[in-house]
């Protein structure tokens, strides 16, 4: 007989899939890594901001040291940037490691834990990883339906997870609608707003989610530099609440989980204004860029507050993957979204003006194998 480890609530977990890389295209496909174009991650087409590159080489010097645990000069710089006090801070491997953080500190086996339909990935691996109980509320035009939300909150619920703008759909809950829902939420069941692609939002749009965690003690605002300040490859994210959720996170952190060089990158990048507007300004482009293209082709696609779009790549559920295939076969990787439930579309994210044209002079034989 052969033996079964771990709970069942483990194993039954799918692992989390990343965008195809650029080495695995060019074998798989026979294809010269330097002319394959990425746009499955969400990440900076425009790379790593100077500022942080020679930080980095700064930091270098001290790698056969452990990197400062507590993370004192990007707390200092995260202080300093949002006026809140250090240990409002938790310092993460990524964002990611911020969620898997929140499930485990907050909700134990058997608790229920409330996210929307079609929102990030890692809600339901975090919450299968600690053995709760999903409640997965059905979307509204793509995105959060804030109202049922609400509703759905059961006595046994701990953790409520919301991304704002969303991913992979890219929709986004106006201030004052998440404002109304902080007010209705039981005051044991901690909200965690993951604003990954916070940066992306226009001016316009930009909300205070800092002074409603000052607000709100069950509330936790999660940030990533992995998007628009361009250090996907380092890894690193935060959060910010009061003290006794914080005191939560730091107490089950691993100790060293963002390294040496991340530290001081993301201090440089946190600083470095011309780059994050300079961002913004390509995303902004990119965004006209694609959206006008999919409106002169009739592609369907769900307006976006991030870095990506998604778009229908057919009208039947192999169409997502027909033309995913197809567009991997001319060197375009983009991310196709059927383990979210969304067999018939793709996600695609901004890049360059250069990598956008590639992408759309693909798109179009691509779309004949629908």
């Amino acid at each position: 007989m052969s033996l079964v480890f771990g709970p069942d609530y483990v194993r039954a977990i799918a692992p989390y899939q990343g965008g195809k890389p650029i080495s695995e295209v060019a074998r798989e496909f026979g294809l010269v890594e330097s002319t394959i174009v990425k746009l499955a991650s969400n990440e900076n087409p425009l790379g790593m901001p100077e500022s942080a590159r020679r930080a980095i080489e700064k930091a270098m010097n001290e790698l056969g040291r452990y990197p400062d645990s507590n993370g004192f000069d990007l707390k200092r710089a995260i202080s300093e940037k949002y006026r809140v006090p250090p240990d409002w801070i938790t310092l993460g491997n990524g964002s990611n490691d911020i969620l898997e953080l929140a499930a485990h500190a907050f909700v134990q086996p058997g608790q229920s834990v409330v996210y929307s339909e079609y929102s990030f990935a890692v809600y339901p691996l975090a919450t299968q990883a600690v053995g709760a109980r999903a409640i997965v509320l059905p979307s509204k035009n793509f995105g959060h339906d804030l109202d049922a939300m609400a509703k759905a909150i059961a006595p046994d619920t701990r953790l409520v997870f919301i991304a704002n703008p969303n991913n992979p759909t890219g929709t986004f809950v106006p201030a004052a609608e998440l404002e109304a829902f902080l007010k209705r939420v039981p005051p044991q069941v901690v909200v965690v707003l993951d604003e990954a692609y916070n940066e992306y939002l226009a001016a316009d749009l930009q909300y205070d989610s800092i002074a409603w965690a000052r607000q709100y003690p069950n509330l936790l605002v999660s940030r990533t530099l992995s998007k628009a300040y361009g250090l996907a490859g380092l890894r690193v994210g935060f959060a910010i609440a009061q003290p006794p959720l914080t005191d939560l996170l730091n107490r089950i952190r691993q100790p060293f989980n963002v390294n040496s060089m991340a530290q001081a990158a993301a201090v440089a990048a946190l600083t470095d204004r011309a780059f994050l507007e300079k961002s913004a300004q390509v995303n902004t482009e990119g965004y006209r860029q694609l959206t006008t293209a999919f409106q002169s082709l009739d592609i369907e696609f769900v307006p976006s507050y991030g870095n990506f779009i998604l778009f229908r790549a057919g009208s039947d559920d192999g169409a997502g993957a027909r033309v995913n295939l197809a567009l991997l076969r001319q060197g375009i990787i983009v991310r196709p979204v059927g383990n979210y439930g969304l067999p018939q579309w793709l996600r695609v994210s901004i890049g360059l003006p250069e990598e956008n044209s590639a992408f759309l002079d693909a798109l179009k034989p691509a779309l004949q194998a629908r």
